[in-house]
């Protein structure tokens, strides 16, 4: 085995809209569709087309939805064996408006079967065995606490959606990956533009373990526990949506670790695979397999160290 995910699975409502709605506006939508969706099920189905032995931890209802989603992981090789469907919940869901032009999004999640998954659910041999374990926070905090205690492998962390966390967690966390609103938030800072070393200088006051802070288009900021602070930046790619790109880029980051890249080299991988999922539609509507990504790194810039 090389990679297991704990966390959500979702029905994605995608709409494409003008501009996105500020506060209280409305505005019309040009188009919708559904799609596979859940941060967790994305990260799965990223390092699924980037490679075998993905393994999804989770819950769907016993519904339609639910359906699709476990078909959907499926086709891109990802074992649903330890997805329960749960009865009296609807598969999870979330409505998500796509700005045309530069891809930018909105998502408003609302959990339904991802709320019911149990520490107990976590207690598999697919946790147990894993050499990577992706967990983010899109399921109750005591199953991500139980599925990091289980683990034997590295321990990568998505901090999202941001909420606070306990010690106790993060004391089993070897990677943890936020973007730079959830790390802000992880630190008890107001928002807002920061250079790389100020969002370095935060990565270490957060955490005691690397980190990797995921900046959208600049690509990421790599922060280990011992050696210098890097920042790389993405190949050159025309976005047409952004939705999902750092669920991509974790679950490629857990791929490329789970075979044995170090943390540089694996964050390298990462930005390339997320960089090329915004090539298309939707969440993986342009998930590239690891042909594509190997063929578009010699395009990807050296990481800077950071001064």
């Amino acid at each position: 085995m090389s990679v297991t995910v704990v966390g959500s699975l979702n029905e994605d409502v995608l709409v494409a809209v003008d501009r996105l709605p500020g506060r209280g506006e409305t505005v019309i939508g040009r188009a919708a569709e559904l799609a596979p969706g859940g941060k967790g099920a994305n990260q799965a189905a990223a390092a699924g087309r980037l490679g075998p032995g993905v393994h999804m931890v989770g819950r769907v209802g016993k519904d339609p939805a639910g359906d699709r989603q476990l078909a959907a992981l499926a086709a891109v090789r990802v074992n649903v064996g330890r997805v329960h469907r749960t009865t009296g919940v609807p598969t999870g869901s979330a409505t998500i408006p796509v700005e045309d032009g530069s891809g930018e999004n909105l998502i408003v999640v609302v959990p339904g079967a991802n709320a019911e998954l149990t520490p107990e659910d976590a207690d598999v041999e697919s946790v147990h065995r894993a050499v990577v374990l992706l967990l983010q926070l899109e399921v109750p905090l005591a199953t991500v606490h139980a599925a990091a205690r289980a683990a034997t492998g590295t321990v990568v962390l998505t901090p999202a959606p941001p909420q606070p966390l306990p010690a106790e967690l993060i004391e089993h966390v070897d990677v943890l990956v936020p973007n730079e609103h959830e790390l802000a938030h992880l630190a008890g800072v107001a928002g807002g533009e920061r250079s790389p070393a100020e969002l370095a200088d935060l990565a270490r006051s957060v955490a005691g373990c690397s980190v990797v802070v995921t900046l959208g288009a600049r690509g990421a900021l790599v922060v280990p526990v011992d050696g210098e602070v890097l920042l790389q930046a993405p190949p050159p790619v025309t976005a047409l949506d952004t939705t999902g790109a750092g669920d991509c880029f974790c679950g490629a980051l857990a791929q490329a670790l789970a075979r044995g890249s170090d943390l540089p080299d694996a964050v390298r991988y990462a930005v390339t695979a997320a960089a090329l999922s915004t090539t298309g539609p939707g969440a993986r509507g342009a998930l590239p397999d690891d042909d594509a990504v190997r063929a578009l790194l010699p395009q990807v810039p050296a990481a800077v160290p950071l001064d």
